[in-house]
Order: C-alpha cells, then sequence, then structure tokens
C-alpha cells in the first residue's frame, strides 16, 4: 500500500480536476437519456466548476481543525459515492445535483491530498505531483469522457472513476498524520490568481467549445473527437521537457504560454476547412500554452505562502470560476451566431437542392425530407445525413442526390464554423487579458 499512496493520490487529483470537462463529449447523450432542455445540460458541466470554485478556499481552512489524511480520506470517499450516485440519476434535477455533491468532495480531497502529498515525497516534489497530476486531469478530461461516452455509455464517465477513489481512501489513511497546519501569513497572490482565472476562462473556448464544434458541428462522432483533442493533453505533457530544455524565467514562460494558447484560439476559429487535420496544430499550440501557464501560475501563487493548501485552494477556486465565467461569457456568443447563422444556412440548402440535377418529383422528396430534419433539429446544427439515407429515390438519380448530400453537408459544416468562429476569438482575447495581466508592472511582494 505505501508504495501505492503517491500514485493513487496523484489519480485522484487527476480525476477531481479532469471531472470539470469529463462530460462535455456526453452531453448531447445525457440530454436524450435524461429529456432534458440545452439549458439543463449545460448546468452538469457549470454546477461542479461552480461548486468545486466556491468551496476550495474553505475545504482548504478545514485542515486547521481535521487532519489532511482524514480530510482527504472524507472527500475521496464523498466524491466516490457521488459519481456513483451520478452514473444512476434518473433525471437531470438530480445528476446536477450529484455533480454539485462530486465538486464538494472533490474539494475537500484536493486540499488533504496536496498536504499528503508533500508529507510522502517532500515539498518540492510533493507540490510538483499535485501540479502536474491537475494539469493533466484538466486537460485528458474530455478525451477520457468521450473515449468511454463512445465505447459503453455516458454513466460510465462516472462508474468508472469509483475504483480508483474508493483505493485511494485507505492509501489516504495510510499516511502518517503530518505536521500541524501553519496559520495565515500571506495574503493571496492576485496576479497569479487573477490570470489563472483568465487564462481557464479563455481554455474553456479549446475544452468545451471545441468538442461542440466537432460532434454538433461537423458531426463527428464522441470517440473521433475524443481521439482529436487528446492533443491538447499530449501537447501539455510535452511542455514540461520543453521548458526545462529552453529554461526560460518563469514570467517569460508564462507569457509565452498565454500567447500559445491565444494563437490556438485564433488557428481555431479560421480553420481552411472542417477537415480535422486543421484543428491539430491550433491545439498544439492550446496544449503546450496550457504546460507551459497553469503549472508555473499555480507555483507562483503558492511559493513562500503559507499555509500551503490554502494558497493552492486560491488557485483551484481561481481556475473553476474562470471556467464558469469562460462558460457565461462564451455560451451566448455560439449560440447567438448560430441562431443568426441558420437562416443563411437554410437559404444554401434550398438554392442547393433547386440546382441539383434531379427530376421534379425527386426534388419535392429531398425538400420534404430535409425540411423535416430543419424542422426537427431547430436550434441545433442540422445532421442532414439521415434525411437522405431515408429517401426512395429512383437508382438513375442517386448520383445526383450523393452528390447534393456532400454539397449539403460541406454548407452546414461551414456554416457551423462560422458559428464557432467569434467564440473562439472571444477567448484568445481572454489569453491575451491573461498575457496583459502577467505582463503590465506591479508592485513587489515583500519577503
Amino acid at each position: 500500500m505505501r508504495r501505492a499512496v503517491s500514485p493513487l493520490l496523484a489519480l485522484t487529483v487527476g480525476l477531481v480536476l479532469a471531472d470539470s470537462a469529463v462530460v462535455t463529449l456526453a452531453l448531447p447523450d445525457i440530454l436524450r437519456h435524461l429529456g432534458a432542455s440545452v439549458g439543463q445540460v449545460a448546468w452538469v458541466l457549470i454546477a461542479y466548476n461552480l461548486v468545486l470554485g466556491l468551496v476550495a478556499v474553505p475545504a482548504a481552512l478545514g485542515l486547521r481543525w481535521v487532519q489532511p489524511r482524514v480530510l482527504a480520506a472524507t472527500g475521496i470517499a464523498v466524491f466516490a459515492g457521488a459519481s456513483a450516485w451520478c452514473a444512476v440519476a434518473d433525471s437531470i434535477e438530480v445528476l446536477i445535483v450529484a455533480r454539485c455533491v462530486q465538486a464538494l468532495g472533490g474539494a475537500l480531497a484536493l486540499a488533504g491530498s496536496l498536504e499528503l502529498l508533500v508529507e510522502e515525497r517532500g515539498e518540492r516534489r510533493g507540490v510538483a505531483i499535485w501540479v502536474t497530476a491537475g494539469v493533466v486531469g484538466t486537460a485528458a478530461g474530455p478525451f477520457a469522457g468521450g473515449l468511454l461516452t463512445q465505447a459503453i455509455s455516458w454513466e460510465a464517465i462516472f462508474v468508472a472513476q469509483v475504483p480508483f477513489a474508493a483505493l485511494a481512501v485507505p492509501a489516504a489513511l495510510a499516511v502518517a498524520a503530518p505536521a500541524e497546519v501553519a496559520d495565515d501569513r500571506h495574503r493571496p497572490a492576485v496576479r497569479a490568481n487573477v490570470t489563472l482565472a483568465l487564462l481557464s476562462a479563455a481554455l474553456t473556448a479549446a475544452l468545451f467549445l471545441l468538442v461542440l464544434l466537432l460532434v454538433e458541428g461537423w458531426h463527428h462522432s464522441p470517440a473521433t473527437a475524443a481521439i482529436t483533442v487528446s492533443v491538447v493533453p499530449v501537447a501539455a505533457l510535452l511542455a514540461r521537457p520543453a521548458a526545462r530544455l529552453l529554461r526560460p524565467p518563469p514570467e517569460v514562460e508564462i507569457a509565452v504560454g498565454c500567447f500559445l494558447v491565444a494563437g490556438g484560439l485564433v488557428g481555431l476559429a479560421l480553420p481552411p476547412s472542417s477537415n480535422l487535420v486543421w484543428s491539430i496544430a491550433p491545439q498544439a499550440l492550446v496544449g503546450l500554452g496550457l504546460g507551459f501557464t497553469v503549472d508555473q501560475l499555480t507555483a507562483k501563487a503558492m511559493e513562500m505562502r503559507l499555509p500551503r493548501a490554502t494558497h493552492a485552494a486560491w488557485t483551484i477556486g481561481a481556475r473553476h470560476l474562470g471556467v464558469v465565467v469562460g462558460l457565461a461569457i462564451l455560451t451566448p456568443v455560439f449560440t447567438s451566431d448560430l441562431q443568426d447563422a441558420q437562416e443563411p444556412a437554410q437559404q444554401a440548402v434550398t438554392a442547393l437542392v433547386i440546382d441539383a440535377p434531379l427530376q421534379p418529383q425527386a426534388k419535392i422528396a429531398v425538400a420534404e425530407a430535409l425540411g423535416q430534419a430543419l424542422t426537427d433539429q431547430q436550434g441545433q446544427v442540422p445532421d442532414l445525413r439521415p434525411a437522405f439515407a431515408r429517401l426512395d429515390v429512383d437508382p438513375s438519380e442517386r448520383a445526383a442526390t450523393d452528390q447534393l448530400e456532400d454539397d449539403l453537408v460541406g454548407q452546414l459544416e461551414r456554416a457551423a464554423t462560422r458559428a464557432f468562429r467569434d467564440s473562439f476569438l472571444v477567448g484568445a482575447g481572454l489569453a491575451l487579458l491573461a498575457l496583459l495581466a502577467v505582463t503590465l508592472p506591479g508592485r513587489r511582494r515583500a519577503s
């Protein structure tokens, strides 16, 4: 058990932070399975981040009265139980409540796990493990959730977490009680935490909106989207070796990271086509930016500040409240742009059907099928391929019908890409604001 303590605690930290975005690719399935509205489903994502962001600091303050191993074990147990509850939720309201409880347990687990990792591995190594596990978990959440949703179901996302979390409970209790937590001695690092919040808001565009574009806009399967967005965690992992090789000053590394995130989001806003290959390089930039910034900003926010867990909790609060702010800013933008794009897209559909080299009777059949599909999918990026699959046309006109299908799908994919463009650009603007927060001169903290 002793050898497994640090890996299990690190895995728990990764799971807690992965859950901030792990359901992103499962949201369409949750919507259909629980009969929820789009707004209700969004709260499955928002509720977790909001509660985790608000509870992180109070949870860390609990270390004044509760031993870290008890706090961590309690939080992990609550997280595991709430994960199981999420898996069996039979309504959207129950799922949202379970997600709130899951976040509450996660906040306790994060605070206690940091102290236990430091006790097990030493100050420097323990903090590094805690931070790295969080960065990887945050970046890998959509990837893992997409694969589980495609392979099994959305419930599997939560079921898969339970055994790992359950194993971490005795691992936490096995750690000897650390020394008493120090009293408050320093104020929070405002600049580092504000920068983290702005970056997290910007990263929402890559970790949330991109997967929506891939699944809802370009109509790829959750597994395909998951594999595509795996570029972000891979690039984030590669950022650390690159930073060690180049050895830039921390401020330069953070500034470069913010710039890379902004550049990657601009690249996602302006792809030449809906081919997945055009998303790879921008995602790599975002992942590298994530790897360059989050751990350095977290380290700056915690550097020489006591108590350690409280200042670490401020970084968690900043990151997850930043996600909520990002969702609040970006979701209305892309929703409005999507609605604005519907009428021109429908006009283009009409024009393509009229110009298609089909007999009048075939055109009428196509128009009726597409009209019904557009009505049924009002407020979404319509998928017209099922409508074409149901068409019964003369074999002599099948080639023309197939060509019309390709033209229409391409037209709607371009419309979806344009609808998400402004949101990605706003995200890039948030990353540039983070860059500004880093580079503006400020008052030095007294030692």
